[in-house]
């Protein structure tokens, strides 16, 4: 039996403990909130031990894997603290919200010999997992553009909610560090690295925030195809989130887990069937609503994490793959604060 405890009792956590009971194997014992009161209520609901002592918690015999569900500038602390009590440790988006950091966690996990991943359930979806394999059978043929979209909502009040919620130090960015780093996440692993960005943000519909509610890069990869991500929470009432990639001889759109195109100069058997399964394939996603995802992407991860630390495998979803996206998102926010293009080097 693999124990889970969970560190940050809100609203992902829910999802983290979702995805724990529905797996074989595996059983919440714990939770760490600061608030003694909150943390208990989350125990009452899906079960463990409530704790408001964090030390405590990782010193529990019975957890062997936490997740790590604080704020976005707050992973590493933690993730820290886990790792150096034997713990192996799975951290939500992102990583953290610097490279630095992320650098920091990553070399402390490999000191104390325990697994690090990162929570990027949209790799786990089977559209997206489709184009991938897409792309490696080359049926695109010489990509020439690829491009990330997300146009979603959330209202003052959302940002209004919590302190930290806006900021620099705990969120790291706005719209593209916290909303679309899954789609950016999902276009690296599709594409492979980036070799240069140029962009420009700013802040469109929001007030009392530090960072970006709005951002737009363009892209070269290090293959030599071109593309773009479009960021924003300003966009009423929202739409779903889009992967679009096309080339000499095909193009595929990505809506959610939903495939809405699939065209290939030279088609198979099989595609246009895929392509009427795999239409009707989404939960509608958090285009207006933070809440309004599912937790099935997210237990497949999970399965999958305590599968290589059974096995001895690499973990999919390491903590050099969960860097990546925040290494091209500080570019980002870099180019558009100088006005000028940043490389990236591999």
């Amino acid at each position: 039996m693999i124990g889970w405890g969970i560190i940050g009792c809100g609203m992902i956590a829910k999802f983290h403990a979702r995805a724990i009971a529905e797996m074989r194997g595996s059983k919440l014992v714990a939770c760490y909130g600061r608030d003694m009161e909150k943390a208990s209520a989350f125990a009452d609901e899906f079960g463990g031990l409530p704790y408001d002592d964090l030390k405590a918690m990782l010193q529990d015999p019975y957890v062997d894997v936490v997740t790590i569900c604080t704020p976005s500038g707050a992973h590493l602390e933690p993730g820290i603290m886990a790792a150096k009590a034997g713990k192996h440790v799975l951290v939500e988006k992102p990583l953290e919200v610097t490279t630095k950091r992320c650098d920091q966690l990553i070399a402390e996990c490999e000191k104390q010999g325990v697994y690090l991943g990162t929570i990027f359930p949209s790799r786990f979806h089977r559209s997206a997992m489709l184009m991938k394999a897409a792309i490696e059978q080359n049926r695109f043929g010489s990509i020439s553009v690829a491009d990330a979209i997300v146009k979603w909502f959330r209202t003052q009040q959302y940002y209004d909610s919590g302190k930290w919620r806006g900021t620099w130090q705990l969120d790291g960015g706005g719209a593209l560090m916290n909303q679309a780093i899954h789609s950016v996440d999902l276009l690296l692993w599709l594409m492979g690295p980036v070799r240069a960005v140029s962009a420009m943000t700013a802040l469109r519909a929001h007030e009392r925030i530090e960072v970006e509610d709005t951002a737009v890069a363009t892209l070269e990869f290090e293959s030599g195809a071109l593309g773009t991500i479009v960021a924003t929470t300003a966009a009423y009432p929202g739409t779903l989130k889009r992967i679009e990639i096309a080339g000499s001889h095909g193009m595929a759109v990505l809506e959610e887990e939903a495939i809405v195109k699939w065209s290939f100069a030279q088609p198979k058997k099989q595609d246009e069937k895929l392509l009427a399964e795999m239409k009707s394939n989404t939960t509608g996603g958090g285009a207006s609503d933070p809440a309004a995802i599912g937790h099935i992407a997210h237990r497949e991860l999970f399965k999958d994490f305590v599968k290589s630390i059974q096995g001895g495998l690499p973990s999919r979803i390491d903590g050099t793959e969960g860097r990546r996206s925040v290494e091209l998102i500080n570019a980002i926010y870099k180019s558009a604060k100088t006005g000028k293009q940043v490389s990236l080097r591999h």
